[in-house]
């Protein structure tokens, strides 16, 4: 005997990427992740292309691998999907120590963030999964 499937984390009609350990602090890419909130895929794609932030190249890769895996591993249509969510989270601290006068030491904290990327495709209804 095994263990029951477990239910799947999003609808039919979604697919998402995450992408862990970012070296930047989360309140810095929140601001780009709220650049593409509600977009279309093909202009969140430009939104990130053309930003002048040092992260949205990560942001990119993480949307591009979104989209493959809406396409490759759901089935759904690339030209019908919107970023429905982009949320920011906390990820480990580095500690580091600063010295400064008279011999003492000041900490100094290297932010590690994450960010998950959800896309839905709009021409698709969801369908329910079945109670067992």
């Amino acid at each position: 005997m095994s263990k029951p499937k477990s239910p799947p984390k999003q609808a039919t009609n979604e697919a998402r990427a995450v992408l862990r350990t970012l070296r930047i602090s989360p309140q810095k890419l929140n601001l780009v992740a709220q650049s593409i909130r509600g977009l279309s895929a093909e202009k969140a794609v430009n939104e990130l292309r053309f930003s002048q932030k040092r992260i949205a190249k990560d942001v990119l890769k993480c949307l591009n691998s979104a989209i493959d895996n809406a396409e490759n591993n759901h089935g759904l249509d690339v030209d019908g999907l919107v970023v429905t969510q982009a949320h920011v989270g906390k990820n480990i601290t580095m500690k580091r120590m600063h010295a400064r006068a008279r011999g003492r030491g000041v900490r100094i904290e290297k932010l590690f963030s994450q960010i998950t990327i959800v896309l839905r495709d709009t021409t698709k209804q969801p369908e329910k999964a079945e109670a067992a």
